[in-house]
């Protein structure tokens, strides 16, 4: 399969397959496989949305993330970053899964178009207290949504959506606290947390299901105690593969939904390609970024047509994945088969699985996403940087992604353009140039005397929008008409549309009053751009030095005239 370039990674890595290697991604699909059964019926139910959906995503799209993506180790499923947008859809009357379905299906075909046009490496260049920020955040909202069911309180006409009248919902209901619910939640998160140190091949979330799914059954039979279970909220959970289902898509329902699908698009995108950066490092190879955001978005684009929902590369089951000995994509292909089967044949158990259990679970899963170290350890970094983690975490937490995203790298740009100003320096250069500090002077004498009725000015830095009135203010603060300017520009990497267009008034202004301008030590880049914008035309090609002495004799030759 080779679509306009692009090849699966799975491809390669069967030209030269082997019994060996299909021994150890066996041994690794099957380990995977049970790590994420737990992990997906958590993330289905958090997210408002069945178990089996949940698991679906998991069968679906982690078999063509493998099959079709552009790492040889990632393992793709739903992942705790959706579960914020998923619910907020799907809690939505206007939407509920058909919304989501049609999110889900355009931020796919945005991730396609992503990896098409061979952005992959775009989503690098978002800055990283954005990408801490909203992390965090997701992992606070993620755990409060899971009080409720971890405490088993009692709750009338449901939870309100925002975060701040959620918790003052829970202080008022606190007192309905069940503590034999709490016993089973704060066990799962003890056995999650001890289970690692007497063996890291078994995964804690799955031992602490079983082992407290075992321990309810007998507490809800033979005492008076009753912890609630998935049966008490979904009722029986019924196994088979689920019939195709295409939303009903209307242009009205695109335009609404297309801010989030782009938030979805954008978190996939940053999770899957993490993600696989992760692993490039650990097994020492290196993925093709826009081959997996195909296959992510052709992952997102199919699973929602058998009720799934947003899947992406998930960091954890990567890493069991290569520490278990998955070395190619069929590793994953195996987890979504093991996967398959346990949906098939022992889904009915589930319903049995008690809620504060799954609660517990994903009370970890915020924990280790929350990366509260990095966090600490972001405030020692420059404050507009500490501003912005802070504010995408707060807009984040309390009020939505989307609107964290959009104002995130909003501020995150507009500090940027301020950082590149400050950086473009502009001095007036008055009396002589020492060509020990020029590095385009070329003279015998000492120094390089400028002549009277001429004044040099050098910029230092890019010659972009953020630096062109910064220009301009330094003229009109001269004050003064000599005969001839000059402006070294031996050090402007580029110039933009503003900084050409500031330049060009100058000239013409400059012209009126009798001034003459020429340009030294322009770059050849920025020369071309000058070029094609009729400088050559508007100064003269003569106006345009290519150091400092041509350019202290084309003023001497100008003063010379009447």
């Amino acid at each position: 399969m080779n679509l306009l370039g692009f090849t699966p990674r799975l491809v390669s890595e069967l030209r030269n397959y082997s019994k060996e290697k299909f021994a150890a991604d066996l041994m690794a699909g099957l380990i995977v496989g049970i790590v994420a059964l737990p992990l997906a019926i958590a993330f289905g139910i958090a997210s408002g949305v069945s178990p089996s959906q949940g698991i679906l995503t998991a069968i679906v799209g982690g078999f063509i993330v493998s099959a079709l993506g552009g790492s040889r180790v990632q393992i793709g499923g739903p992942t705790g970053a959706f579960i914020v947008i998923i619910y907020g859809i799907v809690s939505n009357p206007a939407l509920g899964l058909s919304g989501l379905m049609i999110a889900t299906m355009l931020a796919g075909l945005f991730l396609i178009l992503l990896g098409a046009c061979r952005l992959g490496t775009i989503i690098k260049f978002i800055p990283y207290p954005i990408v801490v920020g909203f992390t965090s955040g997701i992992a606070v909202t993620i755990f409060t949504t899971q009080i409720k069911d971890l405490f088993g309180l009692t709750i009338e006409g449901g939870l309100p959506g925002d975060f701040i009248s959620k918790w003052g919902v829970y202080l008022q209901n606190f007192a309905s606290i069940d503590w034999a619910t709490t016993a089973v939640g704060v066990l799962s998160v003890l056995i999650i947390i001890l289970t690692p140190k007497i063996s890291k091949k078994i995964p804690g979330s799955l031992v602490a299901i079983i082992v407290m799914t075992v321990a309810v059954y007998f507490l809800n039979s033979y005492t008076k105690f009753h912890v609630d279970t998935i049966y008490d909220q979904f009722g029986e959970i019924k196994a088979g593969i689920p019939a195709l289902t295409v939303p009903d898509i209307s242009w009205e329902n695109v335009k609404s939904l297309f801010p989030t699908a782009m938030v979805i698009a954008v978190l996939g995108a940053i999770e899957s390609l993490l993600s696989a950066t992760v692993a490039d490092g650990v097994c020492g190879d290196h993925h093709n970024s826009n081959q997996e955001l195909i296959g992510q978005g052709v992952a997102n684009l199919c699973t929602p047509l058998f009720g799934g929902i947003p899947c992406t590369g998930a960091i954890a089951r990567t890493m069991t994945n290569i520490n278990n000995g998955g070395r190619t994509p069929v590793a994953g292909i195996v987890h979504a088969f093991v996967l398959l089967v346990i949906f098939l044949v022992l889904m009915p158990l589930a319903a049995y699985i008690p809620m504060s259990c799954l609660a517990g679970v994903l009370v970890i899963v915020s924990y280790n996403m929350s990366g509260w170290r990095t966090f600490l350890q972001l405030m020692k970094n420059p404050k507009s940087d500490i501003a912005v983690l802070f504010i995408t975490f707060l807009l984040t937490v309390i009020f939505d992604l989307t609107i964290a995203i959009e104002v995130g790298l909003l501020i995150a740009c507009l500090l940027f353009m301020r950082r590149m100003a400050e950086t473009t320096q502009i001095k007036v250069i008055a009396d002589e140039i020492d060509p020990n500090e020029e590095t385009d002077a070329v003279v015998h004498e000492e120094h390089l005397v400028i002549p009277d009725g001429v004044e040099v000015y050098e910029i230092n830095g890019p010659y972009f929008f953020g630096i062109a009135n910064k220009f301009e203010e330094l003229m009109a603060a001269m004050n003064d008409h000599p005969k001839v300017r000059i402006i070294r520009m031996r050090r402007v990497p580029f110039i933009d549309s503003t900084g050409i267009h500031n330049l060009q008034n100058l000239c013409e202004i400059s012209h009126r009053e009798g001034t003459h301008i020429v340009l030294s030590g322009v770059t050849p880049n920025v020369y071309a751009v000058l070029e094609h914008n009729g400088f050559c035309r508007l100064l003269g090609k003569d106006h345009i030095c290519p150091n400092i002495n041509v350019a202290l004799e084309r003023a001497a030759a100008i003063l010379k005239r009447p």
